[in-house]
């Protein structure tokens, strides 16, 4: 995993696997982001493989440090299992998705 910037870049593309392990490191990484009130406005979840739901709760952390900005985060392109996960709980409105959004097919 590389390192993060202090300031998040406006996108990020998240890649790979986002399952507990990935999400800790990415949380870890990302509070640099929050102490300095700069948050991605979008992530691109397209090349996310395998989710839990720790991906949720992840997103749903940014999402929230992004309302106390007073901003909010796009997240485009969830995974289907993430998106089934998100519909569940009712977090899709949290985080910008309505019920009949499509998932990314990958």
């Amino acid at each position: 995993m590389t390192k993060r910037p202090e300031h998040a870049p406006r996108t990020i593309a998240l890649r790979g696997d986002l399952t507990a392990r990935e999400v800790s490191r990415w949380y870890a990484d990302s509070l640099a982001w929050r102490r300095a009130e700069s948050l991605p406005l979008t992530v691109d979840l397209a090349g996310v493989g395998r989710t839990d739901s720790s991906a949720l709760a992840l997103l749903l952390e940014w999402q929230a440090w992004a309302r106390t900005c007073g901003t909010a985060i796009e997240f485009h392109n969830p995974p289907a299992a993430l998106k089934t996960v998100a519909n569940l709980s009712a977090a899709s409105a949290l985080l910008g998705w309505s019920e009949d959004m499509p998932a990314s097919q990958e």
